[in-house]
């Protein structure tokens, strides 16, 4: 017998099946696993007469963590008969236990996730401990994927197509509280002990259970697809659901397609339908996509791939932030919520009040919505003072400067602050564009000194952007590097260079947005073929959200840089366009009322009706691939300079720095994958011919010329 799921049988002959697979942390669904689920149901039903019950528990920390990625990224479609079968096989000793007439208990003693919920599904009675820590749910659609261990088959036998939709589309994880309300689960236990008293009792007073949907006149909640109001749900779904994933995702799709075919059949046949979408999401390029990134390498990141070795994790204690404006406001409200002492520091006392104001607005709405205590919110109000007096930064341990993108002011900002800080606290600037090498020449030693790009709105954009100047020691970015993890933020680690890789690369999308709009592509098709590609935002919206006063100071800056380094710029035809818009036809963006679209006070924004008439030229037709793929392989192309040039020093760093920061297209896996999963070959040549047709900026660089001889993948 395997020691992968331990039968022990009590004095009221209750089975209880600890699962705990031997060298993981974790339980997960690999081979070990499913031997011994099979081997173990096998034995259940020889025994059943001398079994009055079962509790299924786990050994580990948390009860199960769901499927092998590792081995499901490694399915091609040759392997598709073989993989659906193994689908099935492993859903057959689940049907086994929850069908053999006695009654079976999930013991669920923290997260279950995944293929470790669906094991909780094939129970009749479920019972979590009451830990807001612990999630469950169902998150398979945020990979590419689907809940192949019969996820959707009973999730919409049980709350019906409507509500599983929630958890199904959206790979929502709740609390026991929630997924208790929800109906996902049945009961919560104070503790372990009583989660398994009350799970012994459950089974006592509960000789001869079944599943809601084997009982006799099952009916399943909110109707069939049949029933009317269910049927007309059905009508609109795909057309809300294509809004939202422009064809790029077909995860949601499937689940769509899974869940209503499966309703209107038995339930072997809806788990024969659901394993048939699961395998050919397995097999196909998007799932691996987002596996690899959103998976392996977001978590190589998080377990210190990018950060120096042999320093020991330090942990920081009173954080400085020089500047309350929004950027300012939002650094200081994410290092309270992670517990940190913060000073906010503004050359007035109003100004830094208001820098405070803004954390307690975000948790005041936390509070209104129950998310959180009272008592919690004063508590990390309570970390964050509010101040004029450079004096109150005495003892910071890292203090952040994000004032205005002025290279003077941030070393005026720079030195006044240093002077408090503790002596082996670290400096870092927050900028998007200006090279940290040469801000920290204001610093009083450079070596302490560091860039750390925030996003904005920092409450929620996940990606820190670490940049190393040429001085920072592998002490300070070890430093910054846990700082950031301590946050709950992203970090990736960059060398310096102008506008780093997360601002240079982004000002290509937008670039090559208006210049298409220079040469005459109508307005529409520039924003559509951009969310047709998978991003978030068409270039010309984000270019009015950034203000086009803005980039033009930015592009002054770096023109006055570059003339003092004895180089220049040249005026492009997108700078020229721009020129225009704000000059001559006085729309600078959204924070002016106009810019590319139009901004009513009431509905929803438009593209400014003028713009056609301004730029398009009737003639200009481009292939409508041809506009999305030169917005992709702009941004593509800079990050493999950025690459080169080891701007960027992992490709995992490029791939989560493109989609978390960038917003680019999440179903390609990040801007180097986008380069793997089209061929390296196809991309260099694609690269060629769009060179030749719209410029050299397509040019491929040497590092793609030589991968693409070889015709491997960027690893």
């Amino acid at each position: 017998m395997t020691e992968a799921i331990r039968f022990e049988k009590d004095s009221d002959n209750i089975v209880t099946l600890t699962i705990d697979l031997p060298g993981q942390s974790a339980n997960i669904m690999n081979k070990t696993f499913n031997d011994a689920f099979k081997e173990i149901a096998l034995r259940v039903e020889q025994e059943i007469d001398s079994i009055s019950g079962i509790i299924i528990a786990s050994a580990k920390k948390t009860f199960f963590a769901g499927g092998n990625l590792n081995d499901l990224i490694k399915v091609q479609p040759e392997h598709a008969t073989e993989f659906f079968t193994e689908i099935q096989a492993l859903k057959a000793p689940m049907r086994k236990l929850e069908t053999l007439g006695k009654p079976v208990v999930a013991a669920i003693n923290g997260a279950a996730l995944g293929g470790g919920l669906e094991i909780c599904l094939a129970t009749h009675h479920r019972i979590a401990i009451d830990d807001n820590k612990t999630k469950l749910g169902l998150p398979e659609v945020t990979l590419g994927l689907l809940p192949g261990g019969g996820g959707v088959v009973r999730m919409v036998r049980m709350l019906g197509l409507e509500a599983a939709f929630k958890y199904l589309l959206e790979g929502k994880q709740v609390n026991p509280q929630a997924a208790l309300k929800a109906g996902i689960i049945d009961e919560l236990a104070s503790d372990k002990q009583d989660m398994m008293d009350k799970a012994r009792a459950w089974i006592l007073a509960n000789p001869k259970a079944v599943q809601p949907f084997d009982a006799k006149g099952y009916k399943m909640p909110g109707g069939t697809p049949q029933s009317p109001k269910v049927a007309q749900m059905l009508a609109i779904i795909p057309s809300i659901l294509r809004k939202k994933t422009k064809g790029c995702y077909p995860a949601p799709e499937k689940i769509i397609a899974a869940a209503a075919e499966g309703a209107l059949t038995d339930f072997d046949t809806a788990c024969r339908i659901e394993s048939r979408y699961f395998t050919e999401l397995t097999t196909g390029q998007v799932s691996k996509n987002m596996i690899g990134t959103l998976w392996f390498q977001l978590n190589e990141i998080k377990a210190g791939g990018s950060r120096p070795d042999n320093i020991p994790k330090y942990t920081t204690k009173k954080v400085g932030v020089l500047g309350a404006g929004m950027m300012g406001a939002g650094i200081a409200y994410n290092s309270a919520v992670a517990g940190i002492e913060v000073v906010l520091k503004d050359i007035s006392q109003e100004a830094a009040d208001k820098g405070k104001a803004y954390t307690a607005a975000i948790l005041q709405k936390k509070v209104g919505r129950k998310r959180m205590t009272q008592e919690k919110m004063d508590g990390i109000l309570a970390l964050i003072t509010p101040t004029a007096n450079a004096e109150d930064l005495n003892g910071c341990d890292l203090i952040i400067e994000a004032v205005f993108e002025n290279r003077e002011l941030k070393a005026k900002v720079t030195q006044e602050a240093e002077q408090f800080m503790d002596k082996e606290g670290v400096f870092a600037s927050n900028t998007s564009t200006l090279p940290i090498t040469g801000l920290a020449k204001a610093s009083k030693n450079a070596e302490k000194f560091i860039g750390l790009h925030f996003f904005s709105p920092v409450d929620k954009m996940p990606l820190v952007e670490i940049i190393v100047g040429e001085k920072t020691n592998d002490e300070t970015l070890a430093r910054a590097f846990d700082y950031v993890l301590q946050t709950n933020k992203t970090p990736i680690v960059v060398n310096d260079s102008r506008g780093f890789f997360t601002s240079r690369t982004f000002g290509t999308y937008i670039n090559e947005g208006l210049t298409m709009l220079a040469e005459g592509v109508h307005p529409q098709v520039i924003e559509s073929a951009a969310a047709q590609a998978g991003m978030p935002v068409g270039p010309l919206a984000v270019q009015d959200e950034v203000s086009m006063n803005l980039s033009r100071k930015v592009i002054t800056q770096t023109r006055q840089d570059i003339e003092d380094e004895g180089g220049s710029l040249p005026v492009d035809s997108a700078e020229e366009l721009t020129n225009r818009m704000v000059d001559e036809f006085k729309r600078p963006g959204k924070s002016d009322g106009a810019g590319f679209y139009e901004y009513p006070a009431k509905g929803k924004k438009s593209l400014w009706p003028e713009l056609v008439k301004q730029f398009t030229k009737d003639e200009v037709q481009l292939p409508f691939d041809d506009v999305k793929e030169r917005l992709l392989f702009r941004m593509s192309l800079e990050t493999l300079r950025c690459y080169e040039e080891k701007v960027l020093m992992s490709v995992r760093d490029a791939n989560i720095g493109s989609i978390f920061g960038l917003g680019f297209a999440p179903w390609s896996g990040g801007a180097i994958q986008y380069v793997n999963q089209y061929g390296v070959r196809n991309f260099y040549n694609r690269a060629k011919q769009l060179s030749e047709q719209y410029g050299e900026r397509f040019t491929p660089p040497k590092l793609l010329e030589a991968q693409a001889e070889k015709d491997q993948p960027f690893e």
